[in-house]
């Protein structure tokens, strides 16, 4: 693997999988909580080509033990599996500084993932937030003739046209969360799902506040600037809806601590008392905990968002008044990865019909309690 050589007011600066999600709300059945994901893309016409759990499960592709065939009648056998060593794939990657924990957590995983294919040749950009050196980034992968770019823009707008040039000379580029301008610009994109994020976040507070019709509950969103933001704030709303609860009182930080610890502050002075707070993200939240601790005010419960490892293992512990975080995956850079690398072999997902890999696919957003914590600390970002 090879190094090569103030976040913008419409761009989140540190951007902010895989299990079944915690039973719904008795107020919300699973039928309503997929019809609001659902309203929610046709509106935006956000259409996913596929939701993908665990894209490790899916690019594997073993032999079946009964000798399936796979469509066209090529069995899985003769066809190889997946993780088979090919052709060396030489992928270039850009994305942000690693301001965050959750955006160093996506050059890690990208770097973890090259690391599991001997056939990988993995070249990495420096990270950074100037969009005329990312563009340059992308601009000297082409010259170099790599076989796919894994790319998380800092402004998608703005790697637009860049990405645009790498399709047109016949190299793949794989689209990470911020999404280009135009769909052309990428052959797949890889997705969180923030309007889900506050579905998840809601039908989970529904579902522990029960009954009470007067519950109280208050939101500290990211930067309200952002369409992420208004996406999560959007979806806590409707979530709540459905079970006859309002967002009571809102405050916005700036997904860092200061900010988080600035907001909360503002909240608790706003209410003099709650009985439950979603979070946006884990990393201002720890702002947001010392405040609440600071106040000596513990009579709510917090949900949290993006799914640190230091919210996870507070959740563990039970130490604090957060009982919950909603997972939106920082594991998204290994996932591309591993789409270039099947794009390039001309492999499919091994558990899908399909032969090409699908144009998009947007991860969920599990909610992760002291119950399933297990399941996803091992792939959690540390802050």
């Amino acid at each position: 693997m090879t190094v090569a050589g103030a976040p913008s007011s419409t761009t989140d600066p540190r951007t902010a999988p895989h299990h079944s999600r915690t039973a719904p709300s008795p107020h919300l059945s699973k039928e309503h909580l997929m019809s609001l994901r659902s309203a929610h893309k046709l509106g935006t016409g956000l259409v996913a080509g596929v939701a993908v759990l665990s894209l490790a499960a899916c690019t594997g592709n073993t032999a079946a033990d009964d000798g399936g065939t796979q469509a066209g009648g090529t069995s899985e056998a003769e066809q190889g599996s997946n993780d088979e060593a090919g052709d060396t794939v030489v992928i270039g990657f850009s994305a942000p500084a690693a301001d965050h924990g959750w955006m160093a957590s996506i050059t890690e995983s990208a770097r973890e993932a090259a690391d599991a294919y001997e056939d990988v040749d993995l070249r990495v950009a420096e990270g950074t937030n100037d969009v005329n050196l990312q563009i340059s980034q992308v601009e000297t992968f082409i010259n170099d003739g790599v076989d796919a770019i894994v790319l998380l823009p800092f402004d998608g707008a703005a790697m637009t046209p860049v990405a645009l040039q790498a399709m047109e000379a016949g190299i793949p580029v794989i689209n990470v969360d911020r999404e280009f301008e135009d769909p052309n610009a990428a052959r797949v994109t890889v997705l969180g799902d923030n309007y889900g994020m506050g579905v998840s976040a809601g039908s989970y507070i529904c579902s522990e506040l029960g009954d009470n019709p007067d519950a109280v509950v208050a939101e500290i969103a990211g930067i309200d600037s952002l369409p992420l933001t208004q996406d999560r704030s959007q979806g806590f709303e409707d979530a709540l809806g459905e079970c006859g609860l309002d967002v009571d009182n809102r405050v916005a930080a700036d997904f860092t601590v200061e900010g988080g610890e600035r907001a909360a502050s503002n909240l608790l002075q706003a209410a003099p008392q709650i009985d439950a707070v979603w979070n946006h993200d884990d990393d201002q939240g720890v702002g947001v905990l010392a405040a609440f601790e600071n106040a000596g005010r513990d009579e709510f419960m917090m949900v949290g968002g993006a799914g640190s490892a230091n919210a996870m293992r507070s959740i563990q512990a039970d130490d604090s008044v957060l009982k919950a975080t909603v997972v939106y995956p920082s594991t998204q850079g290994a996932d591309g990865i591993m789409m270039a690398r099947l794009l390039v072999q001309q492999k499919a997902m091994g558990d899908l019909v399909e032969v090409e890999v699908p144009r998009e696919v947007q991860l969920y957003a599990p909610v992760v309690t002291a119950d399933n914590v297990d399941q996803f600390i091992d792939t959690a970002f540390e802050s």
